[in-house]
């Protein structure tokens, strides 16, 4: 497994080319307008920041909670004292992207490495607006890179070229998405938003993935190509597992054929929507051969008439 890289430059990852960084800038532009729409109220009506800080301590009043006296208080001023909390408002928002092998197989235009970009915009450019701090990871068969959490626009423009850049180092390394859970369980030492962003063409993370939400929100992003559910009627062609090497041929016009690839495909959303489920992890679908961040900005507000 590569080294792990952890930076803290504005600049690094955008060494780019021309076109790459045109991609950037037509994300980037997209992304700002979806961004400052959602933070006009649904984006800090869901998030509640990390929890819970002391502020100070106070005599206590009758109906203040006893389970708040400060006992340490109390005993030296004599009579009864009580903590005083506040919320803590700033947020962690942490983009996990999955950059294996399984990423580059995408049919529409638009492919996975795009659609992960694009959304790290929207949610990247959502915390900034808001004064809040975005991070990235970058993960395939282990941990390529994380960035740490920082504010502002500029930093939210690096990691849309650091995700655009990983497409060239893709090929042949596969998905552990327990790797990356598990990296993110000692690095994140206060309550964060997790955005785990991958196409979950994976096994074995239950259990890891579990264990991240139980200390931070997790929210699973699924990047579904039309290729991920039905197979088309194309004659013959060859099928490539673009993360162990294997090749078949198949004949996609066979009806036969195309029931077998639905349901196999069918059976693998199942599971992925149960160890999800399992974990208290919500889902977000998106598409690949539709708008990217409209799923998600749904997502958004539906959570915000629930608060």
């Amino acid at each position: 497994m590569a080294p792990v890289t952890s930076s803290t430059s504005r600049d690094d990852g955008l060494a780019l080319s021309t076109e790459a960084l045109a991609r950037v800038r037509s994300i980037q532009i997209r992304a700002r307008r979806r961004a400052a729409a959602m933070t006009a109220g649904n984006y800090r009506s869901i998030f509640r920041g990390a929890g819970i800080e002391f502020a100070e301590a106070r005599e206590y009043v009758p109906g203040d909670d006893a389970r708040r006296i400060d006992w340490n208080v109390t005993a030296r001023m004599g009579t009864p004292w009580v903590k005083e909390y506040v919320e803590e408002r700033e947020l962690t928002v942490i983009c996990a992207v999955d950059v294996s092998a399984s990423a580059l197989a995408a049919r529409p235009v638009r492919g996975r490495f795009e659609a992960a970009a694009e959304t790290v915009a929207l949610l990247g450019f959502s915390a900034a607006f808001n004064h809040d701090r975005a991070g990235l990871l970058l993960f395939d068969e282990g941990v390529r890179a994380f960035v740490p959490p920082r504010r502002g626009a500029r930093h939210v423009t690096r990691l849309i070229g650091d995700v655009l850049r990983a497409q060239a180092a893709a090929s042949g390394r596969r998905t552990d998405i327990g790797a990356a859970t598990d990296y993110l369980g000692p690095v994140l030492r206060r309550r964060s938003m997790v955005f785990l962003i991958s196409d979950f063409i994976a096994t074995g993370y239950e259990e890891p993935l579990r264990r991240l939400a139980r200390r931070h929100e997790v929210i699973a992003i699924s990047l579904i190509d039309p290729l991920d559910i039905a197979m088309p009627d194309v004659g013959i062609v060859e099928m490539v597992d673009v993360e162990r090497g294997g090749r078949v041929m198949l004949d996609s016009s066979d009806a036969g054929v195309r029931e077998a690839y639905a349901a196999a495909a069918a059976n693998r959303a199942a599971q992925r929507r149960r160890t999800l489920a399992m974990a208290s992890v919500d889902e977000v679908q998106v598409h690949l051969d539709r708008e990217v961040t409209t799923p998600l900005v749904a997502y958004f507000r539906r959570r915000a008439r629930s608060t």
